[in-house]
């Protein structure tokens, strides 16, 4: 293995931000972006896929205010897309579930999300989507683990 130097890794970074921007454009045509930037079917998929989650807990998987996730929280309660339950665990922080019309409304954007992905796919090799992959989570633990320091000021 060969360790990239700094300019690949810039180069790699920038390249994640434009593709970034450019798939939160296209989530938001496709309903899957709050307008004010949460991910409506991220966090609808965490709901989906690891059950309720108090707030605080959604928003350090991401990671994000809690308040920014409150936020979407309510909005997709007004929609009656998830419901605040008890939490055997803490009196206070209530966990957010998805109710029963929160998850036709995921099913569908998922539906949507995955059309769009098979039509992002045409053309793409299936072990080059498996290596980024690799690569991104892998830059993502290093990240959870503090290998970017924050500036001195």
């Amino acid at each position: 293995m060969t360790t990239p130097d700094a300019d690949d890794l810039v180069e790699l970074i920038a390249t994640i931000a434009a593709a970034f921007h450019k798939l939160r454009a296209a989530g938001k045509r496709l309903g899957a972006v709050f307008p004010m930037g949460g991910g409506t079917w991220g966090l609808l998929r965490s709901l989906a896929r690891e059950g309720p989650q108090t707030v605080p807990a959604l928003a350090r998987a991401r990671p994000v205010a809690r308040q920014h996730i409150q936020v979407m929280v309510d909005a997709l309660a007004a929609q009656g897309l998830v419901s605040l339950i008890a939490n055997p665990r803490h009196k206070r922080s209530r966990l957010v579930a998805l109710t029963p019309a929160g998850e036709v409304a995921f099913a569908a954007l998922d539906g949507r999300v995955r059309a769009a992905a098979t039509n992002l796919a045409a053309g793409l090799d299936a072990a080059d989507v498996t290596v980024a992959t690799a690569v991104l989570r892998s830059l993502a633990r290093k990240l959870d683990e503090g290998l970017v320091k924050p500036r001195r000021r």
